[in-house]
């Protein structure tokens, strides 16, 4: 976690970066391209003509991969925030069949889990200490879940529906790990620099390819700047869980909490 530098920083700086970047290669490039005017014959444009289209093309083919990475990535965790909910609405429905002396108890812990799911995500960031502190609060309304439940299962070994909900604590502790290790899922780092880099380079390229020409557009070839930094936003942004304007629904856990508050009323 402490090595992926571009996650810990604001989108709109690596944005403004990277797109004075692309604009600055593309001058870059026009310029050089405008001096080898005289030097190139038609054989050799076409060659770098080709190869403009090439690392354009090549461009394009990174782009829709590293977002459908990113997409997948980011449809995952939905998944997973609907699978804990339902993990968590079915234990606290079984815990109904642990002795009725338990029952404020359970109830009180299974409410504490869920506003501790939603705090973590909400309020606080990836690896920060204030999540590493809620995560150790959940391992411990685990541990005393699941020796509930054990003591219950002593007390009544040949009981079935104290099975079920043995069997739902099990599922549920599994599926927290399981959510955890998909919000902590990237696309790799070093990918999406790579993918930052080879956009420069293309900058560079169709410069380069209008400086043999002799002419440009300025305003297509920002406009082509802007496009490709706003989809490359678009990929981190599905890849910030709970940052940016792309945010995994917490709504399923929201209306379990209402679900849990209402019953206790």
């Amino acid at each position: 976690m402490t090595t992926e530098l571009l996650y810990h920083q604001p989108a709109v700086l690596i944005a403004v970066a990277l797109l004075g970047l692309m604009v600055l290669g593309s001058e870059l490039g026009y310029r050089l391209g405008g001096r080898g005017r005289q030097t190139h014959n038609e054989l050799t444009r076409a060659q770098i003509i080709s190869i403009q289209a090439a690392t354009l093309g090549l461009l394009a083919l990174l782009l829709g991969f590293t977002f459908a990475m990113a997409l997948s990535r980011f449809e995952y965790r939905k998944q997973m925030v609907v699978q804990e909910s339902n993990a968590l609405g079915t234990a606290a429905l079984r815990s109904e069949f642990l002795p009725i002396s338990r029952d404020d108890e359970v109830d009180n812990l299974f409410r504490r889990y869920v506003e501790i799911r939603l705090e973590s995500v909400l309020r606080t960031g990836q690896g920060s200490p204030e999540r590493e502190h809620l995560d150790r609060e959940i391992l411990q309304i685990q541990r005393r879940l699941w020796h509930i439940a054990n003591e219950a299962a002593e007390a009544d070994p040949r009981s079935i529906p104290l099975g079920l909900f043995t069997h739902a604590m099990n599922e549920l502790i599994d599926i927290k790990t399981k959510r955890d290790i998909a919000v902590a899922n990237h696309v790799p780092e070093s990918v999406l620099l790579f993918l930052l880099a080879f956009a420069v380079l293309a900058a560079v390229v169709l410069g380069y390819g209008n400086g043999l020409a002799g002419c440009r557009i300025l305003s297509l070839t920002v406009a082509y700047c802007v496009v490709v930094v706003l989809v490359i936003m678009l990929i981190i942004d599905l890849d910030h869980p709970q940052q940016g304007l792309a945010r995994t629904s917490q709504q399923s856990m929201i209306q379990l909490q209402e679900i849990m508050d209402s019953k206790r009323r």
